[in-house]
């Protein structure tokens, strides 16, 4: 991670001071860095060493980081990681444009790597991420949405980038088309239990610990799942607060939608059903080499369960 920090560093220069500044202030806010975290661990794995890896590593954390820039302004944030956002911190437009910025120079990154494939995977990667933002836009406010949907959204804006990052580490090692599914089939249901536990974490968790707001999900209009399945198995009362609390967007109500989706269940199915997913990629690290990194690619899938950040 030191060698992928300072490509970081090397790659945010711009000869546009408010650029690197923007970028800068976003970056060194810290965060899990578990997508290229998830990169470096894979390339173990599969006993691929060579620089690219460094390179792609800082590749996926600038679209990532893109992206937290534009959905930030999208959803009006203050706070992320403790701090104002960026959008706070330097306006909209400042932000919009360094997201540009950062999703342009993590091309301009690609082409280094002078594989077609893998420039392959980050734009199909990109274009599924703008994808599901656009869908998650549509989605807002709607009581209706099911679980399906919910989790169509997620696998395209959070997942996606998850699996590019371990399919990316199987086309670096040049390993055989089973094996890079395997990869991929990981990094998808890591980052689908990633999001799933994220959810559970904006009705359950600690704002000053998460460095984030409680019912930020509920005030953008984000109905995520421990609010379907409050939904599902409310009482007609209960169902219809919620209803309006969903398509209202208002937090005058966020306690009671809290004990509404405490007294349903609602959170410890959420947490099981990213247990399953979890269990899902363990599953597929399995089929990797046996080695430490692919224990640690393990133990990343178990210890997802229980974040509290």
């Amino acid at each position: 991670m030191q060698e992928v920090d300072k490509v970081i560093a090397m790659r945010l220069q711009s000869s546009v001071p408010l650029v690197g500044n923007v970028a800068r202030y976003i970056i060194s806010a810290g965060g899990k860095r578990l997508r290229p975290a998830l990169l470096l661990l894979m390339s173990g794995a599969l006993g691929y060493q060579g620089a690219q890896r460094f390179n792609l590593a800082a590749v996926v954390e600038f679209i990532h980081t893109a992206t937290l820039l534009h959905d930030d302004v999208v959803d009006a944030s203050t706070l992320r990681r403790g701090r104002p956002t960026a959008n706070e911190s330097f306006g909209n437009p400042a932000s919009v444009l360094v997201g540009d910025f950062l999703y342009s120079r993590a091309f301009q990154m690609m082409v280094d790597t002078n594989s077609l494939r893998v420039m392959q995977v980050l734009a199909d990667a990109t274009n599924v991420i703008a994808e599901g933002e656009v869908q998650q836009l549509i989605n807002t406010h709607d009581a209706s949405l099911d679980e399906a949907a919910y989790l169509n959204v997620i696998r395209s804006k959070t997942a996606k980038l998850f699996e590019a990052s371990a399919r990316l580490a199987a086309i670096l090692a040049g390993s055989p088309p089973d094996i890079e599914q395997a990869c991929a089939d990981y990094g998808q249901a890591l980052g689908t239990a990633f999001q799933v536990i994220d959810d559970v974490l904006d009705y359950d968790g600690d704002a000053q610990e998460m460095g984030k707001n409680l019912g930020d999900d509920l005030r953008e209009g984000k109905v995520t799942l421990p609010l379907i399945i409050a939904m599902q198995r409310g009482s007609q009362t209960q169902r219809e607060l919620l209803r309006n609390v969903i398509e209202t967007g208002t937090v005058d109500e966020l306690q009671p939608v809290i004990a509404i989706i405490r007294d349903t269940g609602a959170l410890t199915a959420t947490r099981d059903a990213a247990a399953g997913q979890a269990r899902l990629a363990m599953d597929a690290a399995a089929k990797l080499p046996a080695n430490s990194c692919t224990k640690g690619l393990l133990q990343l899938a178990a210890q997802l369960l229980e974040r509290r950040t």
